[in-house]
């Protein structure tokens, strides 16, 4: 089997609450998804998606994944794409860095690899160990009383775990912690995620206040330099998420053991392939993980769902399912998602394919 085409989409994906807000002063209303779908002389497809939330975020935008198909797609024209890790080395050795760029053409060959082998993703990284992988629902930063009544919708639709979106000012955000992890119920579970918005003093000041209360604090702040200052004073569990972006970051989590849980968002990790590693390094070493991506549509949560379903139970917290955020799909089917749990197909690959009356036509071919 050998690649013959590269076709890029954009899709713009409005948030279906609206406006978005999270950390200092951030807010979307509209995500800007791209779409790659690679074609083979077999006659198969594969789709790999990335989108960040918002332009900026993780200083990683769609025009990044459009710019870098003029290099990639040519490089690995030609290859073999059930090879996963040839064309690995092959972006690799082409474009530095920039792995959210590399992350859906990785998808995309692990979704051709599946269907040329008639087997689920889950299966290929390893097996199903989750069946139901728990969800958690973001709560968007809004006054603490709009918070707590968002917490109520979400459990009504059966989502037990909460992401509570602070990290605008440290005053405010306590009482939006003081407001919602109390409305807790019995095995549920929240997460205080300041997205890097704090300084060191004030989460420290925000951890102090709130050391009563039973939550996760999540990225308190941009390095994790930072994060370790808070950590060392403040007697909370610690998530880390946008600070770690490498393998040698994972491997100071490791050595410092400097987190409880650590977010790993596919496209952020480089694709699959890398995201892979270094959740079984953190495992290896009992450090639970979530499965997760920036934002995205039904594509993207497919290959969080089978990345979910291949971790082992016991040390996944929690997964998102993104495609629910949007009013908009860039695939279909999306992953089946049922009373607070997802679950990966299993149809060969994804189990998603490219919605192209959705997505319109392609901004970028290659041939």
């Amino acid at each position: 089997m050998k690649i013959t085409s590269v076709d890029i989409y954009r899709k713009n994906l409005t948030y279906i609450g609206g406006v978005y807000k999270w950390g200092r002063g951030n807010a979307i209303a509209t995500a800007r998804s791209t779409v790659v779908v690679i074609g083979t002389d077999a006659g198969l497809t594969g789709a790999g998606e990335f989108c960040p939330c918002g332009e900026n975020y993780m200083e990683a935008h769609g025009e990044g994944t459009e710019a870098a198909a003029r290099l990639l797609a040519p490089a690995i024209m030609g290859h073999d794409p059930r090879q996963v890790g040839v064309i690995e080395r092959i972006m690799d050795n082409t474009i530095r860095g920039h792995g959210y760029a590399k992350a859906p053409f990785d998808a995309a060959c692990w979704d051709l690899l599946g269907k040329a082998v008639e087997q689920p993703v889950w299966m290929l990284l390893g097996g199903r160990h989750t069946h139901g992988a728990p969800l958690y629902k973001v709560a968007p930063q809004k006054a603490p009383e709009d918070m707590v009544a968002e917490m109520n919708r979400l459990r009504q639709q059966g989502y037990r775990q909460f992401q509570i979106k602070v990290g605008a000012n440290w005053i405010d955000d306590i009482e939006r912690i003081r407001a919602t992890v109390p409305n807790l119920l019995p095995g549920e579970k929240a997460f205080a995620d300041a997205n890097q918005g704090w300084r060191v003093d004030e989460a420290l000041s925000v951890g102090k206040a709130t050391r009563d209360l039973d939550y996760i604090m999540e990225q308190p702040c941009q390095s994790y330099d930072e994060c370790m200052q808070v950590r060392r004073k403040v007697d909370l569990p610690m998530k880390l998420d946008e600070c770690i972006d490498s393998f040698d970051m994972v491997k100071r989590v490791i050595a410092d053991r400097s987190a409880e849980v650590v977010c790993l968002k596919i496209s952020k990790q480089g694709g699959l392939s890398k995201a892979r590693r270094m959740r079984d390094m953190l495992i290896d070493n009992r450090i639970p993980v979530v499965s997760e991506d920036s934002w995205g549509g039904e594509i993207t949560t497919a290959a969080v769902a089978h990345f979910a379903a291949s971790t082992p139970n016991e040390f996944l917290i929690n997964t998102t399912d993104l495609h629910n955020y949007n009013n908009e799909r860039t695939g279909t089917p999306g992953p089946f998602t049922n009373e607070g749990k997802m679950f990966a197909s299993d149809a060969p690959g994804l189990g998603v394919e490219p919605d192209y009356e959705s997505l319109g036509g392609p901004v970028a071919s290659y041939r």
